[in-house]
């Protein structure tokens, strides 16, 4: 497994939490519109949804605010200067997407999606976030939580282990944040090995094609 994905959805205070399903194999290449569907609720071409279609609500898409909420003690320095440009790169890539979504660094503040850098191994128990959608889960290289109210997201939050590799670095990071937007879903398929919603590769570093195209369609301009 390459990365995770908690679903938490419902109201805040009767919230079912799921481990959702993590991909879907294809045997091909499909359309956009079925790429995104996919990517979007997990479902597979002509089928029905198997979780539901979120998106942050058009209020908080105009600046939302991403960055390192904790680093714990013991998370390799140099991991933690390649992931924080990392961040920067992967703000960059969504935000000249085309999506009507703008993400912001921030410092300090609230953060609409902060990310967690963790000494939890993979394979561990996630600890020392705070947040109980993040806190007791497995740890696979990287995990997003999304918290959602209907179709709303309401909170979304990234956690990295510090046995990710350097060289993956800059793929999970745009995929975690990707997902976060609300396309939790990844592609099993030789045919989409180059996709940043790729299940077994993590060397992509860019938005481009139907990677893009899903972003679009998710939050399209008026």
């Amino acid at each position: 497994m390459r990365n995770g994905l908690i679903l938490v959805t419902g109201l805040t205070l009767a919230a079912t939490a799921v481990e959702a399903q993590e991909f879907v194999p294809l045997p091909g290449l499909v359309s956009d519109h079925d790429f995104y569907r996919l990517v979007a609720c997990g479902a597979e071409p002509g089928g029905p949804c198997t979780k539901p279609m979120i998106r942050w609500p058009e209020a908080r898409r105009g600046e939302m605010r991403v960055g390192i909420a904790a680093v714990a003690t013991t998370f390799p320095s140099y991991k933690f200067d390649l992931i924080d440009r990392a961040i920067d790169a992967a703000i960059d890539q969504i935000n000249a997407s085309g999506a009507d979504l703008h993400l912001t660094r921030a410092y300090e503040g609230d953060l609409d999606v902060p990310l967690f850098l963790v000494d939890t191994p993979q394979g561990g128990r996630i600890s020392g976030t705070s947040l109980p959608d993040l806190d007791g889960a497995d740890m696979a290289i990287a995990r997003v939580a999304l918290r959602s109210r209907g179709e709303d997201i309401v909170s979304a939050a990234i956690a990295i282990s510090q046995d990710i590799n350097r060289r993956e670095i800059a793929s999970v990071v745009l995929e975690e944040l990707v997902q976060a937007m609300g396309l939790p879903t990844d592609v099993d398929s030789p045919s989409y090995g180059t996709s940043i919603f790729a299940e077994y590769s993590n060397s992509t570093v860019w938005l481009r094609g139907q990677d893009a195209a899903a972003l679009r369609l998710h939050y399209p301009r008026p």
